[in-house]
């Protein structure tokens, strides 16, 4: 029997341990997409990196300038 209330979005999570260079704690490192994790200690969002070993380094956000307005 099928469940009408609830659909296949396609997003499946995956639970990994690993060390947060942010915190620098190891902890549970949850998946937001394929490569993108967020560590449930610090919040901090983690790029995997691949390279012999797995790594994971801080996703860097652009943070835009607002302009400043003066008065007159």
């Amino acid at each position: 029997m099928k469940n009408f209330f609830v659909k296949d979005v396609g997003f499946q999570p995956d639970i990994t341990h690993g060390i947060c260079p942010n915190c620098a704690l190891s902890t549970i490192l949850v998946s937001l997409s394929r490569d993108h994790y967020r560590c449930v200690t610090c919040g901090t969002d983690l790029e995997q990196k691949i390279n012999g070993h797995i790594k994971y380094m801080p996703i860097e956000r652009q943070i835009k300038e607002q302009p400043e307005i003066k008065d007159g």
